[in-house]
């Protein structure tokens, strides 16, 4: 009796590295954010409630009423593209595979998100059919919080069960003080007061977590507080410039302090007339940067007597920004096969990269 094994074959880099980040809905919809929401809001990580306390409120109340208010915000930021979210992350992938090739390193590089499409389980399929033995995940999120690393992680680990040949795993889990992260903060701020002049205040605005989550042992609490302390020490301010809030509070529970409705509030009735918002805490800006931040975020501002709220977009798929995402990857990617001899051409164009960004090549 014989047998025929066949394995495949290498079709591409033996590494490869999948982007992640949350997730959007397909479409500005009613239909397609109830669908994503009910994703979203499913996921025990997300909300930590009994099923048999929550399911009722998210099914009989959540995803009826919810979903036309969410699109109509959804459709104030669409792009042409699409969601923001999904254009600023998958240039991010495209140029990440690009700034690495510059280096040497041969990777296939996809991105997913969470919630929505593409799917992790899905690009995960798509990396090992195209040869990948090692895989690293890059988580977007900057801070660590359980709701996001970690859900993401519970979808790695399903795909794993339900594989024969497990490829070798990597992830970046956070970055919260890693100097490329920190200076990519620092251009983007200084580029920003360049253009618009500076704010009488800073408002660093991270996402809201139910308080909670600090007790149970999450450190994103303390990796939000620990970024900003170090931003505000590279950006020369001082402590009472600068406000640490946290954004996108939802239901009654108690959630981390203070809110940055009520840090808005409270500067725009004691007189400051120009604030700067920055949200260190996203990679890519997304609805709740542009919609909650830059349009909700204006409109409290001025309603309790402020001015001009200036908002400081995302790193996205800056060339700062970028040299960040590249530092860390590369920095999780030794030891493994990746090296590439670099052209000449490739050497030319890594050395004027640098001088752009005013590094050694």
């Amino acid at each position: 009796m014989s047998a025929s094994f066949q394995h495949g074959q290498d079709t591409g880099p033996a590494v490869g590295i999948l982007l992640c980040n949350l997730g959007s809905p397909d479409a500005p919809t009613a239909p397609a954010v109830r669908r994503y929401l009910a994703q979203f809001l499913s996921d025990r990580r997300v909300v930590e409630i009994p099923r048999w306390l929550w399911w009722p409120i998210l099914h009989g109340i959540i995803l009826r009423v919810r979903p036309a208010k969410s699109a109509a915000k959804y459709a104030s930021v669409w792009m042409p593209e699409g969601a923001p979210l999904k254009v600023h992350t998958e240039r991010q992938a495209k140029q990440l595979q690009g700034w690495l090739g510059e280096r040497g390193h041969r990777v296939q590089v996809r991105w997913a998100m969470r919630y929505g499409n593409p799917s992790i389980a899905s690009q995960l399929d798509v990396l090992k059919s195209q040869g990948a033995r090692r895989i690293l995940v890059f988580n977007a999120y900057p801070q660590y919080c359980a709701a996001t690393v970690a859900s993401v992680m519970d979808e790695v680990s399903a795909w794993l069960q339900r594989q024969r040949w497990l490829p070798e795993l990597r992830v970046v889990n956070h970055y919260p003080d890693h100097p490329s992260y920190l200076q990519a903060l620092v251009h983007s701020a200084h580029s920003h007061w360049q253009r618009h002049g500076r704010g009488q205040a800073l408002v660093l605005s991270f996402h809201g977590m139910p308080e909670r989550t600090l007790h149970l042992g999450d450190p994103y609490f303390c990796e939000c507080h620990k970024t900003a302390r170090l931003l505000t020490e590279a950006l020369g301010l001082k402590p009472q410039d600068v406000h640490i809030a946290f954004q996108s509070r939802f239901g009654r529970a108690k959630w981390l302090e203070p809110s940055t409705e009520s840090v808005l509030k409270r500067l725009g009735s004691q007189g400051v007339q120009d604030v700067d918002v920055m949200c260190p805490g996203f990679a890519a800006d997304c609805l709740e940067t542009l919609e909650e931040i830059a349009m909700e975020g204006q409109e409290t501002f001025r309603e309790a007597g402020g001015g001009t709220l200036r908002y400081i977009p995302c790193l996205n798929d800056s060339p700062e920004g970028m040299r960040a995402m590249t530092d860390i990857a590369e920095s999780h990617l030794q030891g493994w096969p990746t090296q590439d001899t670099p052209s000449a051409p490739a050497l030319a164009l890594r050395a004027q990269r640098a001088r752009e960004l005013g590094a050694p090549a």
